[in-house]
């Protein structure tokens, strides 16, 4: 899954709104007495959220080796 494919209602949340919706999902689907339906829908959600998160870390690794090479450069 693409970063475009991620909808915009994910796309706008901080880490830690992320973490907590991913948390909650997880908490739903451990309960043995969720349908199925509703399973594979969570589970679809958590699976973008994960993307989303992914993303971060990318940008983030991105921003932080950019940094060590200027850091490089000076010296």
């Amino acid at each position: 899954m693409k970063i475009k494919n991620i909808p915009d209602s994910i796309k706008s949340k901080s880490i830690k709104e992320t973490k907590e919706e991913i948390n909650h999902i997880l908490e739903k689907l451990e309960n043995q007495e969720t349908n199925l339906s509703e399973s594979i829908n969570d589970y679809q959600r958590l699976i973008e959220l994960n993307k989303h998160m992914d993303s971060f870390f990318k940008k983030r690794v991105k921003e932080i080796s950019a940094m060590g090479k200027e850091n490089k450069e000076k010296l």
